[in-house]
């Protein structure tokens, strides 16, 4: 039974690095649009990571314009992930950051973590 999960799981993508939240990432996705295929950055700050086998996501938040809070979730293992790169690891002393939803401006500024 096991030979037959493991045969349908989704292999790992290579190009995730270890996320913790609070780290500010950029996400390199995959857009098809018609028969063309372009990479989008999607850059912003980890909310969470959930670890659940093939269906382990992540969350980033960024500000778009006018103050507006953008979310979303990534499959970790999903090939439409070009790439992620850590730009900053941040102090952060929770494991969900929700508490950032409600905050613009300074307040929703991290310090970052330097070692």
């Amino acid at each position: 039974m096991s030979d037959i999960l493991t045969a349908v799981e989704a292999p790992v993508n290579p190009n995730i690095p270890e996320l913790r939240a609070g780290d500010t990432v950029s996400v390199h996705v995959k857009i098809k649009e018609g028969t063309r295929e372009r990479i989008q950055e999607f850059k912003g700050t980890v909310l969470y990571v959930k670890n659940n086998g093939t269906n382990s996501t992540f969350t980033v938040r960024r500000m778009a314009s006018n103050g507006i809070g953008v979310e979303r979730s990534f499959l970790t293992r999903s090939p439409r992930i070009d790439k992620v790169v850590v730009e900053r690891h941040n102090v952060v002393r929770r494991a969900r950051l929700y508490f950032l939803r409600g905050r613009t401006g300074k307040s929703a500024r991290l310090k970052q973590k330097f070692s």
